[in-house]
C-alpha cells in the first residue's frame, strides 16, 4: 500500500526551504484564496499551485486516494450549494440569465454556474498547496516551524506526532486488511461496494486499539524524557532562513497584496463579468 500524505526526502528547492517558509506560504496562500472571489486571481493561483506541485515531485500515489475523497466532498458541496441557494449567483452579480428551468424555484442560471465555478477553483488553489506542504516538510521541522512563528511548542509537537504516525497507521491498516483477507474476507475490487464498506469497517476497531497502544508508548516516553518541564525548547530539526526562504516569503506577501488589491479594486471581492 502506497504511503499517503507522508514526508519523502527529495532533492528539490522546495524540500530545501525552511519549514517556517513553507508554513508562512501555505497560510498566506490559503488566506488569499479565502478572501478573493476574483476569477482572474483564482485562475492565476490555480496555475501557480499546479506548477509548484509539479516542481515538488509529489507522486500521485501519495495523494491520489485523498484527492478522490476531496473530489467527492467537492461534488457534494457544489450540489448542496445549489439545493439550498439556487439563486446565490443572481443575488451576488445582480443579473439573472436563465439557461433552463428545472422545477419550482430551481432555475439553472449562468450567474449560479459562474459562482459555483469560482467555488470549485478556490478548492484547486488550495489542494495542491496542502499536498505539497505535507509531503515536502519533515514533521519534526514542521513542529519547529510552528513554534518559530509563535505557536506553542505543545501544539506544534502534537501536530508533528500526528503527521509522523500517518505512515505507521497506514502500515497497520495494511497488516490488518491482509489478515482479514487471509481469513477469506474479500476487500478488493472483486466485491461489491457495500460489501467492501462493510468489510473495511471491521478494520476500524483493531486499528483504534493498536493506535491507542502506540499513544500510550509515546506518552510514556515523552514523560520519561521530562517533556513539558520548561516553557521553551530547542529543536534539532530547525533550519535557519536562507536567501531562497526570504525570496519566497517576499513573493508570497507581494502576491497577496497585489491579489487583494485587484480583488477589491471595485469595492467587491466578486469579479462580475455580467455588468
Amino acid at each position: 500500500m502506497a504511503k499517503i500524505l507522508s514526508y519523502e526526502e527529495k532533492d528539490t528547492w522546495i524540500h530545501r526551504l525552511s519549514g517556517a517558509t513553507k508554513l508562512i506560504f501555505f497560510l498566506l496562500w490559503c488566506l488569499t484564496s479565502m478572501l478573493t472571489y476574483d476569477t482572474r486571481v483564482l485562475l492565476v493561483m490555480v496555475i501557480f499551485s499546479l506548477i509548484v506541485f509539479k516542481i515538488s515531485q509529489t507522486q500521485w500515489k501519495q495523494v491520489g486516494s485523498v484527492f478522490k475523497v476531496i473530489m467527492v466532498f467537492l461534488v457534494f458541496n457544489v450540489f448542496a450549494i445549489y439545493i439550498f441557494s439556487p439563486n446565490q449567483g443572481t443575488a451576488i452579480y445582480g443579473t439573472k440569465t436563465v439557461l433552463f428551468h428545472i422545477a419550482g424555484r430551481y432555475d439553472m442560471t449562468l450567474e449560479q454556474l459562474f459562482y459555483e465555478f469560482n467555488v470549485v477553483i478556490k478548492y484547486f488553489t488550495i489542494i495542491p498547496a496542502v499536498f505539497m506542504f505535507l509531503v515536502t516538510t519533515n514533521p519534526s521541522e514542521f513542529a519547529a516551524s510552528m513554534n518559530k512563528i509563535g505557536i506553542s511548542y505543545n501544539v506544534g509537537y502534537a501536530v508533528s506526532i500526528a503527521l509522523r504516525y500517518i505512515p505507521d497507521v497506514q502500515g497497520e491498516f495494511t497488516k490488518i486488511r491482509n489478515a482479514q483477507e487471509a481469513r477469506g474476507i474479500e476487500m478488493s475490487g472483486k466485491a461489491s461496494l457495500m460489501s467492501r464498506i462493510k468489510n473495511t469497517s471491521s478494520i476500524i476497531f483493531p486499528l483504534i486499539f493498536s493506535s491507542m497502544d502506540r499513544i500510550d508508548v509515546v506518552s510514556n516516553a515523552m514523560e520519561l524524557r521530562g517533556y513539558g518541564k520548561h516553557k521553551k525548547r530547542t529543536w534539532y530539526m530547525e533550519r535557519a532562513l536562507k536567501r531562497n526562504d526570504y525570496l519566497v516569503i517576499g513573493f508570497t506577501v507581494l502576491f497577496m497584496v497585489v491579489a487583494l488589491a485587484v480583488t477589491f479594486a471595485d469595492g467587491s471581492r466578486f469579479y462580475n463579468p455580467f455588468v
